[in-house]
């Protein structure tokens, strides 16, 4: 019999630095998380309307850029009519490694519409990496991947022009900019804490400035 663990259980740990290098809790995945990037995360909202991400409480091996030596060609937003950009594009070169960012499970692997070949890590923070336009997917749905482990290939599947890596950052399915968790100028971890708070227009992810 399969069992559905609790993902309000899973992601408290977040306030203990869950995010930090320890085994993902295994979990199963229903089938809308199976089928589309923007899937809610059951219970991650359960205790309150709050929670926080603990990047501050991360070590330098507790991370990892996805992409090594890549550029931005493409930033997260838009301007005027064009329409928003879900994430940032990262461009080294075709069939480049691309690397899990934190240690999570694969939550989806597979081709899907404009994304191509897309991979979706869900992390015990509640954080979820996107990774898409790969040209091989190296990890399946349900996977255990480690921090800096190859899960994909650089490519152009979907809908682009260049071989190159589409990278998101979600919380509860909803896109927020890559920015807040990662310095896209020097690869490294923005080590502050990200408070991520319900409303009825979304979520609101906003780092908390120090005192």
């Amino acid at each position: 019999m399969k069992i559905i663990y609790s993902i309000g259980l899973v992601f408290a740990l977040l306030l203990f630095g869950s995010m930090q290098a320890k085994e993902p809790v295994k979990q199963t995945f229903t089938p809308m998380e199976l089928a589309h990037i923007s899937a809610k995360t059951q219970g991650l909202f359960a205790s309150g309307n709050k929670l926080e991400i603990h990047l501050d409480a991360l070590s330098e091996k507790d991370y990892c850029f996805p992409l090594a030596g890549a550029k931005v060609i493409s930033d997260y937003g838009g301007v005027g009519n064009r329409k928003r950009h879900s994430g940032v594009d990262l461009k080294t070169r075709a069939n480049d490694t691309i690397r899990c960012a934190f240690n999570g499970i694969v939550r989806m692997s597979k081709p899907y519409y404009a994304y191509g070949n897309v991979v979706v890590v869900r992390h015990s923070s509640g954080l979820e990496t996107v990774y898409s336009h790969n040209s091989k997917n190296l990890v399946h749905s349900g996977d255990t991947v480690h921090v800096g482990q190859p899960i994909a290939l650089t490519g152009r599947t979907g809908r682009a022009t260049t071989e190159h890596l589409h990278f998101e950052t979600r919380i509860n399915g909803e896109h927020f900019n890559p920015h807040i968790i990662f310095s896209m100028k020097n690869h490294a971890l923005r080590k502050e804490c990200v408070r991520c708070t319900k409303s009825a227009q979304g979520i609101i992810v906003k780092p908390i400035l120090s005192k």
